[in-house]
This record gives structure tokens, sequence and C-alpha cells, in this order.
């Protein structure tokens, strides 16, 4: 199952960007692009999930959320 997750990316003011996952407290990386950040993140994702899996602790989805205008 595949699961899609909103990432936050902050440019940086001394250089870089940083990237957090609201849906996953405490998963943050960072990379001297927005690319490498996102392949960061995604690694980072990934990791955060294997860790709640192994100590046996559910995996948050993500639920899209429409508004009506």
């Amino acid at each position: 199952m595949e699961v899609k997750y909103t990432v936050l990316i902050e440019k940086n003011e001394e250089g870089g960007y940083t990237v957090t996952v609201p849906s996953l407290p405490g998963c943050i990386t960072q990379g001297d692009t927005p690319e490498e950040a996102i392949t960061n993140a995604e690694e980072a994702i990934m990791g955060y999930i294997e860790a709640l899996k192994d100590i046996g602790k559910p995996v948050p989805i993500e639920l899209p959320i429409e508004v009506a205008l």
C-alpha cells in the first residue's frame, strides 16, 4: 500500500532547506537543494515508518481534506 505524506520545505537563511512531515512528529531532515531535501525526506519517512513497525506502533495515515469554497 502506497501512503503519501505532505512535506513542508523551508529555505534556511544560512543556506540549504529543512523539510518537516507534519503527520509524523519529529520527522525532520534537510538538504542543500530542494531536490536533495525531498530525497532525504523520502528516506526519513521510510525510516520513521520502519521504526514505528519495529516497536509495534501504528503508522499514521494522512487523510486528504476537501475544502468547499
